[in-house]
Parts: structure tokens; sequence; C-alpha cells
């Protein structure tokens, strides 16, 4: 048995793909997959984040590729896995889910337009990029998938934020995650879960700024810790479950939540 040692981290010479990752947690996952050495291509539809992006990933001394995709549609993952292969011959390593979106409405209200944007884009768009270029790892016989799915999936948070349709596809990623863990497993392609927890993103940023807001009270309050994440504070858990450091970790769903999901 060889001694462990901190080179199973390492990404040197690895390939990875981050979903919505032009900024936000995605952003700052894929700079740190590329400062362990991967190099990185990022899928996203903000063209306008792009080059600032690509410039972050590429300030790390490794290679990366913006490419345009919308992951709730069929032909877009399809097309967007045979860029991944072209721009990676000898196949890719990584595939991490991070592109979601959230939109609130009362459960009684929520138009059903609303309620199939945010599945369509958290859960269908994770199956498709999960069966799509997970096929393709099974082919090459090596993978390391990280979904990207929330502590709302495993709790419901209690302001109530009226989010169902964003829990329940979260929840359905964490769901996802252990079914295509336990069917690959033995294949040679690992699957898991992160869930973040309140964090300090674009999309929260107006909230957070706002002083007195009764809901970012509600936010601290709840969580042990007593404050929100920063983006960063995701990376090593990804790159845990994507390096050599995690071999026999499969199926595993994990929170980084500041203790949120232990009450």
């Amino acid at each position: 048995m060889a001694d462990f040692t901190m080179d199973r981290f390492s990404l040197k010479g690895k390939t990875a793909l981050v979903t919505g990752a032009e900024r936000g947690i995605g952003l700052e996952i894929a700079k740190g997959l590329a400062a362990a050495g991967a190099n990185i291509i990022i899928a996203g539809l903000m063209e306008e984040e792009f080059p600032k992006a690509e410039a972050a990933v590429r300030a790390k001394g490794v290679s990366c590729t913006v490419l345009k995709a919308d992951i709730s549609k069929e032909e877009d993952v399809l097309r967007l896995a045979e860029q991944a292969w072209e721009i990676f011959p000898n196949g890719l390593d990584i595939l991490v889910n991070n592109a979601g979106v959230n939109k609130l409405a009362p459960a009684e209200e929520m138009p059903l337009e609303v309620w199939q944007k945010v599945v369509g884009v958290n859960l269908t768009g994770t199956f498709l990029m999960c069966r799509t270029f997970g096929n393709r790892m099974l082919q090459q016989g090596h993978g390391n998938i990280v979904n990207v799915a929330s502590m709302s999936g495993l709790v419901v948070n209690p302001l109530p934020q009226q989010q169902c349709a964003y829990n329940s596809s979260k929840a359905g990623v964490i769901m996802l995650t252990k079914c295509m863990a336990n069917e690959w497993a033995q294949r040679g392609v690992r699957v898991n879960a992160i869930c973040p927890g309140f964090t300090d993103t674009p999309l929260t940023a107006r909230r957070l700024s706002t002083p007195n807001d009764p809901v970012v009270a509600k936010w601290i309050g709840g969580t042990p810790m007593g404050r929100v994440a920063q983006p960063d504070e995701m990376v090593g858990l990804v790159l845990y479950f994507a390096s050599d450091a995690s071999t026999f970790t499969t199926g595993a769903v994990l929170s980084v939540d500041g203790g949120y999901t232990c009450l």
C-alpha cells in the first residue's frame, strides 16, 4: 500500500470542463482546478463575462477555452461534447456541472414556464451533461463527475423561500448523482456532489449589500458559523472529488454550508 502524499491532489496534465463558470462559484472552481494543474474548458451563456473568465483561468498557467452552450438543450450538450473531445483528443478527465438558475414564486402561483425553466437547467441540464459526457468517459474507461447541488436539495429553507422549483431540482440532482454513481461504480467513472450553503455570489450580492436585510439576517442566523460562504470555499471539496485523493469515493453528497444542515 502506497503512502498518501499531497501529490494525489494534483491535476497536472488533467482536463476539465466546468459549466456556468463565467463568474461566481463556477469561476472559482475553474480557477481552483487550474491552480492544481488542469487544463480547462468553461461552458456558459454569459458572453460578456467570457474574456474576463478566460483570462483569470489562463493566469494559472494552463490552457482555457470558453464555449457557449445552453445545457438545457440536448443539441447544445451534444455539440459541447464534440467540441470538448476536439480540444482534448485524449479525453476529458473531469466534468463539473455547476450551471444553475433560480426563480422565486409562491408554489400555488408558480407559472409552468418558471418551473420548466428551473428544472430544465438544474436537473434536466445536469442529466444531459452526465449522460452525454458520462457515456464518453465510460468508453475511455475513466472520469470524475462533480455535480453542484445545494443544501436546498437537502432541507427546506425555513423563511420560507418561495423556490419549490429550485429545491426540487436540486434534490433531483442529489438522487441523480447517487443513481449514476451506483451504475458506473465498477466502470471507472465516479460521480459525487457538493451542496453549497448561502454564498456571496453575483446573484446574492445585492441582497447581501443591503443594510439590515431581514432575509440575510435569517440566512446568517440559521448558519452555525454565523456568516455566508465565499465562492472559493467550494473549491477544496471539488478538488478532492476530482482528484486521486478520493479514489474510493463515489455517490457522496457533502454540504459546504457552515453547518446549516446539521441543525
